[in-house]
């Protein structure tokens, strides 16, 4: 079960292959997950097929992983950061 503290934040350092980190909010993260779920609706992880819709997949994933698998050497990790100000 996620610590709870992980939803008290709206901003998540993501981490790509090939790519610098980025800092995103959680809308930002999600769209970035949808887009990626869209592509691979034949291939989806076990826990997502239960999910039908490419939103509840994607929350899903923001919810309850840090990572998702996509592909041979490439990776896509997020984490939840408080910034501050």
């Amino acid at each position: 079960m996620p610590d709870p503290r992980m939803y008290e934040s709206d901003t998540f350092v993501v981490l790509e292959s090939g790519r610098s980190e980025e800092f995103l909010s959680a809308t930002e993260l999600l769209a970035k997950l949808k887009e990626l779920l869209s592509q691979r609706q034949d291939d989806l992880p076990r826990d997502l097929q239960r999910f039908t819709a490419l939103d509840e997949q994607a929350q899903y994933l923001l919810e309850t992983s840090c990572e998702l698998d996509v592909g041979p050497g490439e990776f896509l990790q997020w984490y939840a950061v408080r910034l501050e100000k």
